[in-house]
């Protein structure tokens, strides 16, 4: 996905489109979690863990909160609407007994159907760090007839709130079985989505103009759940939450200090090497640098299709489960696989994985996760000269850190490379943090725009150890 070739992309569009965005209402797009209504909530009072001094202090100097709720404790809380929380191993949340059915026309296949439908709101969470930005994540098993969508509503700094924003509506099936009355929707972000004060760009909620001073200081969530009416069967959450955070504009970052040599062992995948199949995916492998670098990492852990999975894809592709991380990530509204929280419900459908979105705030974190046997998945954008050795520049670009060398670089596994071999890099370790950190940056066209930030998709096992539970929190994941 170079900058030549590709000089923007739908993400880096919405990305400038922030910075410019004009006032107006929410469009009425939530699907009925009050039987079709769009009504708010009395917020339930916060049933998050108090953050401890040494807590807040991390968060702010990273300028990140995450706050997610995974355990029978936080199920327990907020308010169930015909769900129920499950002790289990692995606790989480389903249906119970359905508060009702709803009428959902898939807006991507035009077809209406019935669903049954229960709802658990979290209680408000406050923000360690009033945010600018905000990407929700989960986790969860949705069954062949089942959905779910996730909302969120933030509470602003003047006190006033934002209407309910749908974050995304997932299912990890998809209905291009050939049967017209498949059992699923099409997964898919929803466009138009603002109130004048902030607006929902694909998966991310932004204020619209932070020079204002405007910041989300507090936020609920909202998960629904739906089920072909009469089925028995239920969505699972195991993990939902969001990252906040402020990130200042900057063009350069400070320089950290190397204190890592080590490279873990990934598999090596190519997205150059799918270029022109399946183009009703994104047009194809050019495109797909999310889902192939999410495949590398699942693989990393273990995980991977089955045979029976794969049948679908043409037998003389390489490398089909690039092809089925494509498929199974990609987002009919966005009309791409790079939709981040899409990505990290992916990993999680795999056995017993779990995954978020967040942003870390230098190298040094990077260095902490890959010394306990994590690899990181970065989002940045870059023209070729500010990254030697890449050989393109590009708009938006994922890729996987799986070390780093006794000199301090930075070793990553880059899907943007000619073929599989070629796909593991070593790239200068100054030019790389600063791509990744920054947020502001000059286009091939000489016009200021955004930097990701540090964004960053972590996959990891449901029970990890000793050591990369020491290291997810020392990030700020929990």
């Amino acid at each position: 996905m170079t900058e030549s070739s590709r000089s923007t992309t739908r993400r880096s569009l919405l990305a400038a489109a922030v910075a410019v965005a004009a006032g107006g209402t929410v469009a009425a797009t939530a699907v009925a979690a009050e039987g079709g209504s769009l009504r708010g909530r009395t917020p339930a009072a916060s049933g998050a863990p108090a953050a401890s001094g040494t807590t807040r202090a991390k968060a702010a100097a990273r300028r990140v909160d995450n706050r997610f709720w995974t355990s029978y404790a936080d199920w327990s809380t907020g308010t169930h609407k015909g769900t129920r929380a499950v002790a289990a191993t692995r606790a989480g949340v389903e249906i119970d007994k359905p508060a009702g059915t709803v009428a959902y026309k898939d807006p991507h296949t035009g077809r209406s159907a019935e669903w049954e439908y229960a709802v658990w709101t979290a209680p408000e969470h406050r923000l360690t760090v009033p945010a600018t930005e905000l990407v929700a994540s989960w986790n969860s098993r949705t069954p062949s007839g089942t959905w779910l969508q996730v909302e969120l509503r933030g509470t602003y700094s003047d006190g006033k709130r934002s209407p309910w924003y749908v974050m995304g509506r997932w299912t990890s099936g998809d209905d291009r079985e050939g049967d017209a009355d498949a059992d699923a929707i099409r997964r898919t972000s929803v466009d138009g989505q603002k109130d004048g004060k902030t607006s929902v760009w694909t998966d991310t909620l932004a204020v619209d103009d932070p020079a204002k001073g405007l910041r989300v200081t507090a936020y609920q969530l909202r998960l629904t759940l739906y089920r072909k009416p009469g089925s028995g069967v239920t969505p699972t959450v195991w993990r939902l939450g969001a990252m906040g955070s402020d990130i200042p504009d900057r063009f350069t970052v400070p320089a950290s200090e190397p204190g890592l040599a080590a490279e873990l062992k990934v598999p090596r995948y190519s997205q150059n090497t799918h270029v022109g199949q399946y183009p009703e995916y994104d047009n194809g492998g050019e495109a797909w640098c999310s889902p192939t670098s999410s495949q590398m990492i699942l693989e990393h852990w273990g995980r991977k299709p089955s045979a029976d999975d794969l049948a679908w894809v043409n037998p003389d592709f390489a490398d089909p489960q690039v092809c089925h991380a494509a498929r199974f990530t990609y987002d009919y509204q966005y009309e791409g696989c790079g939709n981040w929280p899409f990505n990290a419900a992916y990993a999680a459908t795999y056995k017993d994985m779990q995954a978020v979105v967040t942003r870390l705030g230098s190298l040094t974190d990077l260095e902490t996760l890959i010394g306990a046997g994590i690899p990181v998945i970065t989002s940045q954008s870059f023209l070729a000269k500010e990254l030697t050795g890449a050989g393109y520049g590009t708009a938006g670009h994922l890729m996987t850190v799986i070390g780093f060398t006794e000199g301090g670089d930075v070793i990553a596994n880059d899907p943007a490379s000619p073929s599989n071999d070629a796909v593991r890099r070593v790239y200068k370790r100054r030019e790389w943090e600063n791509i990744w950190l920054r947020t502001k940056r000059y286009n091939a066209d000489g016009k200021v725009t955004s930097g990701t930030g540090g964004v960053c998709y972590l996959y990891f096992p449901a029970q990890p150890n000793g050591a990369q539970t020491r290291a997810l929190a020392a990030v700020g994941v929990r």
